[in-house]
């Protein structure tokens, strides 16, 4: 039986082979390409032809001037800082808690309020205090009596033992009673002293100036000396001290400038640019921990604005040293590549020129230059993504907020441009060095 799959022989026999079929489609596509002009006219291919090189330009960068923001080389005296990650911590905290026992039967602050040393914090109720030390005065008067009626028996005593019409016996006696009651006087002063203090413990002072927290008992309780928990917190906040902790190599730099001068300390907020507060190295530790190979630092501000608050981290830099008229430009300029980091140079001609530098210290703001750059030279600031050696550009003078400027009136294709060049960045565009992290 016969596959009906099968093809008739005489098909079979006149199929046509893969080379045949090959060769048709070139010979179609050929006569396409030269019909074109036929087909669509003569401009219509010349504008095609114009789009793609466009295109290809843009790819490679080419397209027109490539528009940048220059910056000069300057000298500037920069600061040599260790930037480091710190906890304010108060000047003095203290937990204010009873000395008697009793009932609290007053609390003399606001919470939040400041305090100043010895204002009145709590009171505590004092009627047994004070009944003791009424008891105590009133023994001492009774015990000046007794030792004034002893001093007149002394003196009677003795004239009668003169004159032999009393015994020396008993002139003794009296002698020796009249210095009882004296070192009896002694020790009713110390019982009034003693009964004075504790009277005066139930009325609870700030024994620093600071600012109260919430409380943590409330009127009404009654308190005991041994009770863990106080009546309220007060925390000294000016002045405030910040405990960070510092790389053990930078280390000698620290102890260099805390030699010469305390070394000066800012406390910079989330951002590490805005400024806190400032203050001085107080204390370097005596020790490096050898966990983690850092030394803790102890600085004091005055927190006279109370930016700084007990528990608060916040961002230190300590100026140790000083480089003076240094070779500044802004670490935007500086890129990285295989062979280091390198700037691109603005020629006279509206060209840049990709020259290798060496960084010496650089942060988010400014790099120094130590080789590669002299003062006065410009260089490119942005439109790295469009950049190669050697390309055309169209310099433009940076402005107070670190953006170009230009006329008001800049004709749309520098605008467009300028669009094109901030997605090409975003893109991590082609033709030049991919933009690095600074």
């Amino acid at each position: 039986m016969k596959s009906p799959r099968a093809l008739p022989a005489w098909w079979r026999a006149k199929r046509p082979s893969p080379l045949v079929a090959l060769a048709t489609v070139a010979a179609l596509a050929a006569g396409f390409y030269v019909a074109r002009p036929w087909l669509f006219g003569e401009a219509g291919v010349k504008e095609r032809s114009a789009a793609e090189s466009r295109r290809e330009g843009r790819r490679r960068g080419f397209d027109g001037p490539v528009a940048i923001t220059a910056t000069p080389v300057r000298v500037d005296d920069v600061p040599v800082t260790i930037d480091a990650v710190g906890a304010a911590q108060a000047l003095n905290t203290v937990t204010v808690r009873t000395q008697v026992d009793g009932r609290l039967i007053k609390l003399a602050f606001e919470e939040g309020q400041n305090v100043n040393k010895g204002d009145i914090v709590a009171l505590i109720e004092p009627t047994l205090y004070q009944a003791a030390y009424d008891q105590a005065v009133a023994k001492k008067a009774q015990d000046e009596a007794n030792l004034a009626n002893a001093r007149v028996d002394v003196t009677r005593y003795q004239k009668l033992a003169a004159s032999n019409y009393g015994s020396q016996q008993q002139y003794a006696t009296q002698q020796s009673l009249v210095v009882q009651l004296e070192a009896q006087l002694r020790a009713d002063q110390g019982a009034i002293d003693n009964a004075k203090a504790t009277l005066d413990y139930a009325t609870i002072r700030s024994p620093i100036d600071g600012r109260t927290g919430i409380r943590l008992v409330d009127v009404g309780n009654i308190l005991h000396s041994s009770d863990a928990t106080g009546i309220v917190v007060i925390t000294q906040l000016e002045p405030i001290y910040v405990v960070f902790t510092v790389p053990q190599q930078f280390l000698p730099a620290l102890q260099k400038a805390q030699a010469r001068a305390p070394a000066a300390a800012a406390a910079l907020g989330p951002d590490n640019a805005s400024v806190l507060d400032t203050g001085l190295v107080s204390v370097i530790d005596n020790q490096i921990d050898q966990a983690t190979g850092t030394v803790k630092v102890k600085a004091t501000f005055e927190n006279k604005g109370l930016a700084l608050w007990p528990g608060q981290f916040v961002n230190v830099r300590v100026t140790v040293d000083v480089l003076r008229d240094a070779r500044v430009v802004p670490s935007a300029a500086v890129q990285r590549g295989p062979n280091g980091a390198f700037v691109y140079v603005l020629n006279e001609d509206e060209t840049v020129s990709m020259r290798p530098v060496a960084v010496g210290r650089q942060d988010e703001a400014q790099a120094v230059i130590v080789s590669g750059l002299e003062v006065g030279e410009k260089v490119a600031t942005t439109g790295f993504a469009r950049l190669v050696d050697g390309s055309q550009v169209r310099a433009m003078e940076p402005t107070e907020d670190g953006g170009a400027g230009g006329p008001p009136n800049a004709p749309a294709t520098l605008r467009k441009e300028r669009r094109r060049e901030a997605g090409g960045e975003r893109r991590g565009g082609e033709g030049g060095p991919p933009p690095q992290a600074r």
